[in-house]
């Protein structure tokens, strides 16, 4: 019993638990939507919903990942400081954004409201604001190694909307009035963050020029390395969207098997958020042996620990597809199994990056996922307007010499073209992770001396260890 209880107060338990739990009420929540809406309209709440957490790595990315790794060593006179440096940055950056959107809003309306942007400029500005203070308290309860206060918060923020859209599936409210509850339990969470001061506001004067410096200085690495990973999987949604060809049915169709990665992203979220204040601490003191170990039982324990769980959903992917879409979106199978190999590759990625910042090289970190980025966005820019061209002009040949022309021959030609293009947008996901696993491993090799086979050898072993600890505790 003792060593359950051990289990479950452990910070890599209470981790997977507030990535788990608020992903599964965020997965039920987007079972629910897709039900609820046209697919039209569903494009058009997916492009909202990635925007939004694109811009939120940009207002965030300057300041999180630093306050992680400066407020977990710092004494409590500094660590006021640092909170307060953080909620002013996070303040600005967000007026500033705010100001811009609505500036541009005003200038292009018609344009934006004929493109599937026009709910994201008109509503992203408030909601900017509703959630500053759920973001800065996510930064500063991971430093303080608080994952049973994280999970309180984040499922008062995405568990509030599942229940809303839970009686909406009897209530039949459109979009507007979801927009609305969407807005409204972000707000309740920000309310809760700082009414708890868990997000730090009550330091908001105690920041310190040296305090910002700190911050601003490490940030300016690491807010490129978040928007560059975003956009590694946001750039997808945005060029499918701004395509003629494709537009937001072809985003409402990819968002699925995008939105099932995002599951397999779960365990790897957890891990990395206990991994790298560890890293960093070990990096801190100079142990770069401990900093390895830390390393490799998790990169390589995550790959393992993928294999079953990619293998299963690849084999099952049209049942996985349906349950979370329906029958209308199983034609998108294929792509879901695209991802399982990426999900095979992502441990090791995901990892390196974890590394590079925890050894204080954020600068590395930001060239691989530029490196990646911009692979990303001229593989998609490629597939989206060229080879989608080709494959629309090859099913027209395959439809007229096998003499199948009938009236709705463009249909079937762009249906066709459309299910194509976007599996080869998926399978530019899994080149750019290959080539930021190599840029990776490279700048991280020249600080801890790796070797390469040792992250699938130690995290065996670390794998191994893991199931033996999970077995004995079951017996007792």
């Amino acid at each position: 019993m003792s060593t359950i209880r051990q289990i479950i107060s452990s910070n890599n338990f209470l981790s997977l638990a507030n990535n788990g739990l608020v992903a599964v009420f965020a997965f039920l929540s987007f079972i629910m939507l897709v039900r609820m809406v046209p697919q039209e309209t569903f494009g058009e709440w997916v492009l909202f919903i990635t925007a939004s957490n694109f811009l939120d790595m940009l207002r965030f990315g300057i300041t999180r990942t630093a306050i992680v790794r400066f407020l977990s060593g710092a004494d409590q006179k500094y660590g006021k400081s640092l909170m307060g440096a953080n909620n002013l940055i996070n303040l600005v950056s967000t007026t500033l954004l705010a100001i811009i959107l609505l500036i541009i809003y005003a200038n292009f309306s018609d344009v934006i409201k004929d493109s599937g942007f026009d709910m994201f400029f008109k509503w992203y500005p408030l909601l900017a604001f509703l959630t500053l203070p759920f973001n800065n308290a996510q930064s500063v309860l991971q430093a303080r190694v608080r994952f049973d206060l994280m999970l309180w918060l984040r499922l008062v923020n995405v568990g509030g909307f599942m229940v809303f859209l839970a009686a909406n599936m009897f209530l039949k409210f459109g979009i507007e009035t979801i927009l609305a509850a969407y807005l409204i339990t972000n707000f309740i969470s920000s309310l809760m963050a700082s009414l708890l001061n868990w997000d730090g506001i009550r330091y908001l004067f105690n920041a310190q020029k040296l305090a910002i410096k700190t911050i601003l200085d490490f940030g300016k690495y690491t807010t490129g390395t978040l928007i560059g990973s975003n956009l590694l999987k946001s750039s997808d949604t945005f060029i499918i969207g701004l395509s003629p060809f494709l537009g937001t049915l072809g985003v409402a169709l990819y968002s699925i098997p995008l939105k099932l990665t995002e599951i397999i992203e779960i365990p790897l979220r957890s891990f990395a958020a206990t991994a790298f204040p560890d890293m960093s601490k070990a990096s801190i003191e100079q142990d770069k042996l401990k900093v390895k170990k830390i390393f490799y039982s998790n990169a390589g324990g995550m790959t393992f620990l993928m294999i079953p769980l990619m293998t299963f959903s690849f084999i099952f992917a049209e049942e996985i597809v349906f349950i979370l879409g329906g029958s209308d979106y199983t034609i998108t199978a294929n792509i879901f199994r695209i991802f399982c190999v990426y999900g095979l590759l992502l441990p090791i990625d995901r990892f390196i990056g974890v590394a590079l910042d925890s050894v204080n090289r954020p600068k590395d970190n930001f060239i691989k996922v530029i490196y990646m980025t911009l692979a990303n966005i001229f593989g998609d820019l490629f597939v989206v307007f060229i080879l989608a061209t080709v494959f629309l002009g090859l099913s027209f040949v395959v439809l007229l010499i096998t003499g199948l022309m009938p009236d709705s021959s463009y249909e079937l030609a762009h249906g066709f073209a459309l299910i194509k293009t976007l599996e080869w947008v998926a399978v530019v996901t899994i080149i750019f992770t290959i080539i930021g696993i190599l840029v990776g491993f490279h700048y991280l090799n020249k600080i801890l001396d790796l070797k390469f086979r040792d992250i699938f050898v130690v995290g065996y072993s670390y794998g191994v260890s893991s199931l033996k600890l999970l077995l004995a505790t079951k017996k007792r």
